[in-house]
């Protein structure tokens, strides 16, 4: 069985590395480092995330890219022969709407892939902007857009049947 390839990308605080711990059936491997920029955390992803699980009939090898633009060009490297991109949105900072928003098009428009944007944070934040809000401001349908919270298996799992189904 081909294992599919799922890119989990978006903004530095997004969720990425939590995502693919909590979903991974492997251990993960990451490139996370002492963070030597004021980003808002400690430590950041600075080549990439791997993990992978079983999915119904499905292997699936989830490979998270780092959040900041100076790592942008792994967006590429870990997208060729990808089938799906998961884009991580904090629902609560929309100042980074911009910059999903630039990864999503640097993606998509190199990498024909089907696509799902996962809003995080909304289990937390009291201020953050709704599916609804979030999916106009990138214009794309409401049932392209879900929420998703990275840290809790059923969520994580959901999103990944969610692209799947898509594809």
């Amino acid at each position: 069985m081909t294992p599919i390839k799922f890119v989990v990308s978006g903004p530095v605080g997004a969720g990425k590395t939590t995502f693919i711990r909590t979903i991974s059936q492997v251990e993960v491997v990451s490139t996370e480092e002492k963070s030597t920029e004021e980003i808002g955390k400690t430590h950041t992803t600075v080549a990439l995330d791997f993990g992978q699980m079983n999915l119904g009939d499905h292997v699936l090898h989830l490979f998270g890219t780092p959040g900041q633009t100076r790592f942008d060009y792994m967006w590429d490297v870990l997208s060729e022969g990808a089938m799906g991109l998961i884009l991580l949105v904090p629902c609560d900072a929309p100042h980074e709407f911009p910059h999903a928003k630039r990864i999503l098009e640097h993606v998509v428009s190199r990498h024909p892939l089907e696509f799902i944007l996962g809003l995080t944070r909304t289990d937390v934040a009291t201020n953050g902007w709704d599916v609804a809000e979030v999916a106009a401001y990138f214009d794309l349908p409401e049932q392209q857009v879900i929420a998703v919270h990275p840290g809790n298996a059923a969520s994580a799992r959901y999103t990944l049947q969610t692209l799947l189904k898509r594809i």
